[in-house]
């Protein structure tokens, strides 16, 4: 079977970044339980794996510069080889503290690996199925996601050979960027303004990645705790992540083909008041685990929409060093969110146990509603 350029340009960024994606996922619980294992303290935990995150907020407003200067294609294989590169020395070095300066190594990296992979392919989307590719992208993503997981309990997590795992598995990313047939999309002249500009001239798109970071984020880390506070059993509450994955990965193709046919930002809307809508309604089934999942299925699909929405409006908004300064942006929002959803959510629970969870939740998606009420009037005008 012979791919069109077009279309490989498609295959060889989304193939590239499902197989980091599979390494992402088998990492983060393995890094956590080998601390755990090693005797360090939850509260320790928990601040080195958040340096992952601020390293790659960090890292964000110079992707586009490097590329610019390496190429794209060049710098996404080393960001993914120096990311798998980095996995094993987590294991092989015993000393806590030397963790930091390799989760800051590994986030920074890592940032870099989406930021690009992303830029590749809404640069190569045609404009009329960019919402399907972003659909595609978002689905394949998440069937990756969800692999890693299953790979680690395969491979166990014991000794250094899970590591190898997901170091070899990280590698084989960059073996289609290296060998594909196709260039990358280059970047070439400097973005007009600076990277901060985007936060504020993308605010739907922005403020997506912030809201679903923070939910995505947050629910994962604490959506078991709350199952169990509301009284179900340890090994039910692992479904409730598992009905979330599950509406994202099978809702985004749909949610693409929309986004191509409709005004996107009214379209960023309508997901966002489901968003509020599914986290006002939690506390009234999560009783009943039926229809807590039913409910955490509809609500994970649809607020995965949001990046898949989010990235798609970028792309038809902007081109160039301009889209590949936005996408940046966009990961730094999606970051900051990830980073801070799990502490909001967490004091959220404290404050009102344990229903403050879908309290905050509502709120995120509220601000992030009346954020775009703003938007639209103010376009309007």
């Amino acid at each position: 079977m012979r791919f069109s350029p077009s279309t490989l340009g498609l295959v060889v960024p989304i193939a590239s970044i499902t197989a980091v994606g599979v390494g992402i996922a088998l990492a983060i619980p393995l890094l956590s339980i080998t601390l755990a294992e090693r005797g360090i303290s939850a509260g320790w935990i928990g601040i080195n794996a958040a340096t992952w995150g601020l390293a790659s907020m960090a890292m964000t407003p110079f992707v586009p510069r490097l590329a610019a200067r390496f190429g794209t294609g060049r710098m996404l294989a080393i960001a993914i080889l120096v990311g798998a590169a980095t996995l094993p020395l987590f294991y092989l070095f015993e000393d806590f503290w030397v963790w930091f300066p390799l989760r800051a190594v590994s986030g920074a990296a890592l940032a870099v690996a989406f930021i690009l992979s992303e830029f590749w392919i809404t640069s190569s989307a045609a404009a009329g199925q960019r919402g399907l590719i972003m659909g595609i992208y978002a689905t394949v993503l998440s069937i990756g996601l969800a692999l890693g997981p299953a790979v680690l309990a395969i491979a166990g997590t014991e000794g250094l050979l899970p590591f190898l795992i997901g170091a070899a598995i990280m590698a084989l990313a960059a073996v289609p960027v290296i060998l594909a047939p196709v260039n990358s999309p280059a970047i070439g002249e400097e973005a007009r303004g600076g990277f901060l500009r985007f936060l504020v001239i993308a605010p739907a798109a922005t403020g997506a990645a912030v809201a679903f970071g923070f939910a995505e984020g947050g629910s994962f880390a604490l959506l078991p705790i709350y199952g169990q506070h509301v009284g179900h059993a340890v090994s039910d509450v692992v479904l409730f992540a598992a009905a979330v994955t599950l509406g994202n990965v099978l809702l985004q193709i749909p949610i693409g083909l929309v986004s191509d046919r409709v005004d996107r930002r009214r379209l960023l809307l309508v997901i966002a008041v489901i968003g509020l809508a599914g986290a006002a309604l939690l506390p009234t089934v999560a009783a009943s685990l039926p229809w807590a999942m039913v409910l955490l299925f509809v609500w994970g699909g649809f607020i995965g929409g949001l990046y898949t929405v989010g990235l798609a409006h970028l792309g038809q908004r902007f081109s160039g060093a301009d889209l590949a300064a936005a996408n940046s942006a966009f990961v730094f929002c999606y970051s900051a969110g990830s980073l801070f959803g799990p502490a909001g959510l967490g004091i959220g629970m404290e404050a009102w146990d344990p229903h403050g969870f879908a309290v905050v939740l509502a709120a995120c998606f509220l601000a992030y509603v009346i954020l775009l009420v703003a938007r639209m009037v103010a376009v309007a005008r």
